[in-house]
This record gives structure tokens, sequence and C-alpha cells, in this order.
């Protein structure tokens, strides 16, 4: 059980501190909305690059958030019967859930990603736009990211499940006790 617990609890840390830190962001994004606004709308002033810059920033919020959001059990679901449930029953959907939906569909998204991500390196791919960021092809990364994260988390939601039907019922996760 030690190994597992190990394993667990080291995906949870770093999908915690990388969604605390990559929350961060959402700020940053705040200020650059707002400094484009005001340039654009009061002094006619734009740069291309700085409007990019914000669309960027949120969607790297997002995808690498998604394993954080995950842990936290922020995604949203179909809780008619979940909610309600005990502990045993939602540790068999948690379970079943990641083996036969999250994980696959992951994988899937990660081979396909994996070419696109790879061409664009190759390239070293720029935004299209005159004037846009540089970089592209790290923007484009993120989907590897996000397919890392969102796997690890899975694992964990797994393994945790895995522990619960187990008997070990300290591993139900916070937002999941309700129904207990």
């Amino acid at each position: 059980m030690e190994p597992i617990v190990g394993i667990l609890r080291a995906i949870d840390a770093l999908n915690e501190r990388v969604g605390r830190a990559v929350a961060w962001l959402t700020l940053l994004m705040v200020a650059v909305t707002f400094l484009v606004v005001v340039l654009r709308y009061v002094f006619s002033i734009g740069f291309i690059w700085m409007q990019e810059s914000y669309v960027w920033l949120h969607g790297v919020v997002f995808m690498v958030g998604a394993g954080y959001t995950l842990l936290h059990e922020g995604h949203v679901r179909v809780d008619i019967f979940y909610r309600p449930a005990g502990r045993r029953f939602k540790a068999w959907v948690d379970l079943l859930g990641s083996l036969f939906l999250l994980l696959p569909v992951v994988a899937m998204t990660a081979a396909v990603s994996l070419p696109y991500v790879r061409e664009s390196w190759i390239r070293l791919e720029t935004s299209r736009e005159a004037g846009g960021l540089p970089g592209l092809f790290l923007l484009k990364s993120v989907l590897l990211v996000f397919c890392l994260l969102v796997a690890l988390q899975g694992l964990s939601l797994a393994l945790r499940s895995v522990l619960v039907l187990r008997g070990h019922p300290e591993f139900v996760r916070e937002q999941a006790r309700e129904g207990i």
C-alpha cells in the first residue's frame, strides 16, 4: 500500500503546485487585457503581440490547470446518481471512469497532438499575424503538458479509488465525503 500512497500523493502534490502557480497567470491575464483596452480605446494604440498574449495566457491557464481542476473535482459531471451515492459506488465510478473514459481519451488526445506539436517545433512556428508573438510552438506544446498532467491525475484518481474499495476510507477526497 505504501508505494501506491506515495505515487498518489506525489501526483496530487504536483498538480496542486502546478495549479497554484498557473493561477497567478490569471492576474497577469487581467492586467494585460486591461492594458490592451486602455491603450486601444483611450490612446488608439494597439499591439498584436499584446492581444495575442492574453489569449495565449488564457489557453495555458485552462490547459495546464486541468489536472488541478480534476484533483479538486472541479470538472462538470452529472451528479444525479453520483452525489447521493456512498463512497464505494463513487469509488467504482471514479475507477471505471478513469480507466475506460478519461485515460483513453487523454491517450488519444496525446497521440493526435504529438505530430501537430512536433511539426510546429520543426518549423519553430510563430504567429501568423504580422507583429504577433514568436514561439507558437511553445503554446502548442501545452497540449502535451495537458495530457500528461490530466493522465497523471486520472491515475491518482484510479489509485485513490482502489484504496477506498480496499477499505481505506481515509482516501475519500474531501469534496466526495458529503455522500458517505
